[in-house]
This record gives C-alpha cells, structure tokens and sequence, in this order.
C-alpha cells in the first residue's frame, strides 16, 4: 500500500512538472502564506492602535472625572460661603447636575441616532480607507 501511495506521489509531481504547474503551486502557495501574513500584521496594528486609543480615553475619563468632582465641591464650598449656610451649595451643584441629566435624559434617543450616524459614518471612511466594502 506504502508503495501506491508512493508512486502516486511522483505521477503528480510528474504531471505538475510536464505542465510547469509546480512553479505555479509554488509561487500560488508563497502567495497565500504572504498574504496571510500580512493580515496578521495589520490586525496586531490595529489591535494596538485600539488599545492606546482605549487607553488614552480612560485616562482623560479618569482626569476629567477628577476635574469635575473638585470643581463641583470648590463651588460648593463657594457658594456655602455666598449664602452663609452649609448646605446650599450642595443642594444647588446636585440641581445643576440634575437638570443636565434631565435633558440628557429627555433627549437621549436624538443623541443616540447622532453618536449611532457619527460611528456609522467613521466606519464607512475607515471602510473605504482600507479598500474594503
């Protein structure tokens, strides 16, 4: 059995040979295997460009969030001292954040559609960007 199988080997490279196929094999093989290649370097590329992108927006999140706790208990304390009372001023900053989560949450389905467009069209240009549909 080991020995058709042998023989049927060499018949093949025979026939490839006789028709200079193997060099197309060849060349088609090398091809794929480039090919496959460079996919894996570009997605390792855009996994890192992702990841630093990522981390970049949790380091502003981060630093803005600290920015807007001490901003908001500054003008607590500020506005604690206007009205010479201990309390007013953290009623009124916990107001001023309400309303901006009322309207946010009043209008979250217009801003929904707007961020959901906005990511549509980035994915559309980056699409076209890279040559495919």
């Amino acid at each position: 059995m080991a020995y058709i199988g042998r023989s049927m080997n060499k018949i093949s490279e025979s026939v490839l040979k006789f028709f200079h196929l193997d060099n197309l094999v060849q060349n088609l093989t090398g091809f794929v295997e480039d090919r496959i290649e460079l996919m894996k370097i570009e997605i390792r590329e855009d996994v890192a460009k992702a990841m630093a992108r990522t981390l970049l927006i949790i380091v502003l999140f981060l630093l803005g969030f600290l920015f807007l706790v001490f901003l908001s208990v500054g003008l607590a304390h500020f506005l604690n001292s206007f009205f010479d009372a201990s309390y007013a001023g953290y009623w009124i900053v916990a107001g001023i954040y309400g309303l901006i989560f009322l309207i946010l949450f009043l209008s979250r389905k217009a801003i929904y559609h707007s961020f959901e467009s906005h990511l549509s069209g980035m994915m559309k240009s980056k699409s076209k960007k890279h040559g495919t549909a």
